[in-house]
């Protein structure tokens, strides 16, 4: 169904007789509207631009000219914007995502690891007029052991499921009195929050849950009640957790509404892969599973390994410009999908 079909069928006097299906049909129609009025409006500005250039030349107002050169730097940047998302396309793309950070091998390096692709992500949410809500939280020696956040934005996990796999760090390490290199892996992992009409089945036979006392930095007790959540999927070992509640019942329906969207990545990769514990959930935190390495010393480089994109500007990556690497992936992925 086009937009034209679903702006008819949204005038129908007989529209709201079934409700589930027009909401659902709204914001079909909605996505559709966000990903075509963008084009027009900038279709519209260039036919502009190029009326006045137009006038300016046969009037020659260098002044002008000099406006219009500026608005068309500003026009080509929006094409390559909106040329992005034309590379989003999957069903869920649009979607809020959960990312979360686990350290991996490396001990107190790794967590300092992690501590750092926190602030990436973060800094890359700021920049993008994103909203990042942290979830939970584990600190240790050194940094943080693990955290999950859910990121909200147009097109939030379109944009971050690119970032699931493991990040590999190379530098002279800073808790090592010698100075010796170091490695430190940790994962990122990106998955959609789900919509209500997606059905994910929970059984509660397959779920152990732990509470206990959320916690704040330093380990100080920020409420005195068991009211942070843990979930674990007994089937698939996934695990999930939320403390950013003072309520329990809050907390559980957060961390219910991860491990959903957990679930729902995890059997599309079963459904997707012949192998299924090549998923992601699955995977060694260590050698040999990485897809993007952040070399420090003995030379600067950040590459990921899947596209082979590469750049040596590594303060900007950490400081959450990692916009190339998001876009180079939606392409190799578009490319491997149309066989280009």
């Amino acid at each position: 169904m086009d937009i034209q079909d679903l702006e008819r069928a949204a005038a129908d006097p007989g529209f709201w007789n079934d409700r589930e299906k027009a909401e659902k049909d709204l914001r079909l129609l909605k996505r559709l509207r966000e990903k075509i009025e963008p084009w027009e409006k900038l279709v519209g500005a260039i036919g502009d631009l190029s009326e006045l250039y137009g006038l300016a030349r046969a009037e020659g107002d260098g002044e002008v000219l000099a406006d219009i050169e500026k608005n068309l730097r500003g026009c080509r940047d929006r094409y390559r914007e909106l040329r992005v998302l034309e590379l989003l396309g999957e069903e869920l793309d649009g979607n809020d995502a959960f990312l979360t950070i686990h350290s991996g091998a490396g001990g107190t390096e790794a967590c300092d690891w992690t501590g750092m692709l926190l602030r990436m992500y973060t800094r890359w949410v700021e920049r993008r007029g994103f909203k990042a809500e942290m979830l939970d939280m584990l600190e240790a020696e050194g940094g943080v052991k693990s955290v999950s956040l859910q990121v909200s934005g147009g097109y939030a996990y379109g944009y971050l499921k690119g970032e699931t796999g493991i990040h590999r760090l190379v530098r002279i390490s800073p808790f090592d009195a010698n100075a010796r290199r170091h490695t430190s892996f940790a994962s990122v992992y990106a998955s959609p929050v789900v919509d209500d009409d997606i059905e994910v089945e929970v059984r509660q036979e397959d779920l152990r849950v732990d509470t206990y006392r959320s916690s704040g930095a330093g380990g100080q007790h920020v409420n005195k009640t068991d009211s942070a959540v843990r979930f674990t999927h007994l089937p698939t070992g996934i695990v999930v957790a939320c403390q950013t509640e003072r309520s329990q019942i809050m907390n559980r329906a957060t961390a219910m509404k991860m491990l959903k969207s957990r679930l729902y990545e995890y059997y599309r990769e079963l459904r997707d892969r012949e192998n299924a514990e090549k998923a992601a959930e699955k995977k060694d935190i260590s050698w040999g599973n990485q897809i993007r390495s952040y070399v420090f010393q003995p030379y600067q480089m950040v590459k990921d390994l899947r596209t082979r994109y590469e750049t040596a500007n590594i303060q900007a990556v950490m400081d959450g410009y990692i916009d190339a690497f998001i876009e180079e992936y939606l392409r190799y992925m578009w490319q491997n999908a149309h066989g280009a």
